[in-house]
């Protein structure tokens, strides 16, 4: 799992990564029809975090760059005004509230009936987030693995 120790600006994404993610989503909008629906994805989940208070935005970027980084199959997209990640049918897998949304106290990550992380006749399905550490993007990577395996 790749890590970045690039200074990131919000405690979040470096000047490097919002570069990068620029040109792929210009990337997949010159694929075509089909590129550009997943870069109109990827531009409204990178807007919706960028909308979000410095907290929460700071964990939501965390989230984007830990879920693409493990599940490079499933597609950006908002879900309910939320950063969301869909699999191959569009279905959303795994998506990223906001603390602010509602006024919780934590945010939340949560997952779909699509995700396969079923453990015997009852699992969680959502995760407060209060903030990130390595032991959280250990927990959310493998989380997230699970769901698409």
């Amino acid at each position: 799992m790749p890590t970045n120790n690039a200074p990131a600006t919000s405690g979040g994404f470096s000047a490097e990564e919002r570069a990068a993610m620029k040109e792929r989503a210009a990337e997949l909008r010159a694929e075509g029809r089909a590129g550009a629906k997943k870069a109109d994805g990827l531009q409204a989940v990178l807007d919706a975090i960028a909308k979000m208070a410095p907290e929460d935005r700071a964990l939501a970027e965390r989230v984007h760059v830990t879920v693409t980084g493990n599940a490079p199959g499933l597609s950006p997209k908002t879900w309910y005004g939320m950063p969301a990640y869909a699999n191959g049918d569009g279905k959303v897998v795994v998506f990223f509230q906001e603390s602010g949304k509602f006024s919780y106290r934590y945010s939340t990550l949560g997952f779909q009936d699509v995700a396969n992380i079923d453990d015997g006749d009852m699992w969680p399905v959502s995760f407060a987030v209060l903030r990130w550490s390595p032991a959280v993007e250990k927990r959310v990577a493998e989380l997230v693995r699970a769901a698409v395996s």
